[in-house]
């Protein structure tokens, strides 16, 4: 298992989402799962990794007559 962590603009950036929408789904508790160490906030690689995975949506081709 991999335990590096990221700082909240790490994950703005790998994710596309907005830095507020992170502060306030953390003040909402909702969203991405996240550490308090301190004032300092860090997210699991593998956390946001699942995040992301668990909203995709698959698609399927069909082949047009």
């Amino acid at each position: 298992m991999d335990y590096r962590y990221l700082n909240e603009v790490q994950v703005a950036e790998m994710t596309g989402r907005a830095l507020s929408t992170l502060r306030n789904e953390r003040f909402n508790r909702c969203g991405i799962p996240y550490i308090k160490i301190g004032r300092s906030v860090r997210y699991s690689l593998q956390d946001v990794i699942d995040f992301m995975e668990s909203r995709k949506i698959s698609t399927s081709i069909s082949k047009l007559p």
